[in-house]
Parts: C-alpha cells; structure tokens; sequence
C-alpha cells in the first residue's frame, strides 16, 4: 500500500498550492502503469498496461500523422492521447472491440473524469477535461485522428500475434 500523499504536508515543504495539485494529478496518473489491458505485448511474453499503451500511441500519432485523411494538429492530438486513458484509474479498461462493460462505461469514465481532473489547479482541469470531451465526442480532425491510433494500436497487436494469449475475445 503507497503512503496517501499529504497535500499541507508538501504545500508547507514547497510553499506552492498549484505545485502540490499538480504533483498530487501525477503521483494519482501513475496508477496508469497498474492498468492491464488486454492486449498482448508483440513478443506475446505479457499483456501492456495503460501507460505503455498511451506512450505507443503517441509514437504512433508522431509517426503516422503523414497519413491522416484530414490535416491535424500533432500537439493537439498528442495531448488527447496522453489523457484520453486516465479514467481508467478509476473506470477500468473497456475493451474497444468488445461487448462486456460497454453498458455502464460512459457513466464510470464520466465518473472518472470529474474526480481525477479535479485534482489539477482549475485552468488545467478545464483544459484536460475538454481534451478528453473532444477526444470522446470524435468530432473534430484531431480526435477522429488520435481515435484511429487508439483503434489501430490493439489491432495491429492482436493480428501480429495471431491472437495471443491475453488478447480479449469477447
């Protein structure tokens, strides 16, 4: 069990309220490397969690935007890709390709989004979450483009390994 984070504690230590909010949205984020996914790794040695899963896909983004249908703005999308995932913390993966936990999860990532954007100084927080509505909502270039990374990522993985192990078939 971590030791839970004392916010006076570092805002006294540091002498900065923002500081301690933002340090305390990392620290909670690096809960990401404790999400599983299902997908499997392309050696099929284990499945990746969350935090591999949003840095492949950001290297994606950087490396395959040439072939976006629409022109896109990479910042944008590279931004979009490394929140879109965060509720799962508190959500859990959905398989995209799949049926189980797709009745409630808009509900529980909804859920997510309020109370791990929270953590952030307001300016931040109103810019994180309206990252993660457009990337959501997939109506503009940049979502509809960090969509297709997010889709294209666990496909290319399950087709390279013929369906490995940890792949979901549901």
């Amino acid at each position: 069990m971590t030791r839970p984070i004392n916010a006076d504690y570092l805002e006294t230590l540091l002498g900065d309220r923002r500081l301690v909010e933002q340090l305390a949205f990392i620290f909670e984020v690096e809960k990401l490397k404790t999400v599983l996914r299902k997908t499997p790794l392309l050696d099929k040695s284990r499945v990746e969690n969350d935090a591999e899963h949003t840095w492949e896909l950001a290297l994606m983004a950087m490396v395959l935007v040439e072939h976006s249908n629409e022109p896109v703005d990479l910042l944008r999308v590279l931004k979009m890709l490394l929140i879109h995932d965060i509720v799962e913390i508190d959500a859990g993966d959905t398989f995209a390709f799949g049926s189980v936990g797709l009745s409630d999860q808009a509900d529980r990532e909804m859920r997510a989004a309020e109370r791990i954007f929270a953590l952030l100084p307001t300016d931040q927080a109103l810019e994180f979450r309206a990252l993660w509505d457009e990337f959501e909502a997939k109506a503009s270039a940049e979502s509809r483009f960090a969509n297709a990374m997010d889709r294209l990522q666990p496909f290319l993985h399950n087709f390279f390994t013929e369906g490995a192990p940890g792949a979901r078939r549901e």
